[in-house]
């Protein structure tokens, strides 16, 4: 929509759209079953090869050429235009890898574009190990998987360990692996229950560990996202239009009471400073207040923010982490609290010490 106008999209494919790539790739495998062989034989092309919209042909010269090619693979679609790219010095790149042409031969080397930097998720920054070694393993697996000649083999390991110790990791040398069959396995596979965390530090490893036994695959997430971190907003905030946890403190004695709202949190206060007022002990709050005689601050002194979160499961969990950690200092106005050895809770509070 544009000043109120809905505007059409006529032809293409609309961009990011989770459908567009399934088509786009429907399309080229209907066009590669029905204009591909006709083209392949009136050129006699000796191979081709397609991966999304790179596509590799090997052509006999004294029978063709690439201009040819190209005026005939543009005339699969109207819409649709091919630009060619030939070998130089007997070299052409193709995805992430470089073919030389020898006499007798095809030798292959790891492909790096111009504009690539070494730059992976550093060793000292605050993710989960797996995220941070999952790069790494793509270097080495990538490595092992290519026919690459020994000098070349050599050179690419030289580029990982160069790459690993700009990024802080620590550089161990790995033998050549050769590759072996695997034989399949008659038994189904056996279904996988996951569990997923969200990475805080190494408080969440340790909690974790608790599981090891348990028959679940354990998965990490971050809230440390780049949107977070691009986004950015002229105007503050008001903390209290939204919901979570949130710790009511005495003024008097500094006893506080740990409470959860899927609402925004001023008519969560506005609840307990009524129940004050007109002395409803239904508010464990307001009756402490009440019974010994103490004072009922405004929302910016008494209530305090502890962690946002929508309606929920986790919130009830999150409250109880809360209640435990003011149940453990001897300083909540809760119910009677008599669950004090949660290894979860414990782990995270030894861990925040």
């Amino acid at each position: 929509m544009n000043n109120e106008n809905i505007i059409l999209q006529e032809d293409g494919l609309a961009m990011g759209a989770p459908s567009s790539s399934i088509i786009f790739e429907l399309f080229l495998q209907y066009l590669e079953q029905t204009k591909l062989p006709h083209i392949a034989q009136k050129l006699k092309l000796v191979n081709y090869f397609c991966y999304v919209d790179d596509i590799l042909i090997i052509f006999d010269s004294q029978h063709t050429d690439i201009n040819t090619i190209a005026n005939e693979f543009n005339t699969l679609h109207p819409k649709i235009q091919f630009t060619e790219e030939t070998e130089k010095l007997n070299k052409i790149n193709y995805l992430d890898i470089t073919i030389h042409r020898k006499h007798t031969r095809v030798n292959i080397s790891i492909f790096r574009k111009p504009t690539y930097t070494d730059t992976l998720i550093p060793y000292t920054s605050n993710h989960p190990v797996q995220n941070k070694h999952a790069a790494i393993r793509f270097l080495y697996n990538r490595l092992n998987s290519y026919q690459l000649l020994r000098e070349e083999y050599q050179h690419e390991e030289n580029i990982i360990h160069n790459i690993l110790h700009n990024n802080g990791f620590l550089i161990q040398k790995q033998n050549r692996k050769q590759k072996h069959s695997q034989s399949q396995s008659t038994q189904p596979p056996k279904p996988k229950k996951w569990c997923t965390f969200t990475y805080i530090g190494k408080e969440t490893s340790f909690i974790t560990k608790i599981f090891k036994h348990a028959d679940l695959q354990i998965a990490y997430h971050t809230s440390n996202t780049l949107r977070k971190h691009l986004s950015y907003s002229t105007t503050q905030q008001d903390k209290f239009i939204k919901s979570g946890i949130y710790k009511l403190t005495c003024p008097n004695c500094n006893k506080a009471y740990i409470g959860q709202t899927g609402r925004n949190f001023y008519p969560r206060y506005d609840e307990h400073k009524r129940a004050f007022r007109y002395s409803i002990l239904q508010s464990k709050f307001a009756k402490h207040l009440i019974e010994h005689g103490h004072t009922f601050g405004n929302i910016e002194s008494t209530m305090e923010v502890l962690h946002f979160h929508k309606k929920g499961t986790p919130l009830n969990t999150i409250e109880r982490f809360y209640i435990h950690k003011e149940a453990m200092n001897n300083n909540h106005l809760n119910k009677e609290y008599t669950e004090t050895t949660n290894k979860i809770f414990n782990t995270i509070l030894e861990r925040l010490q």
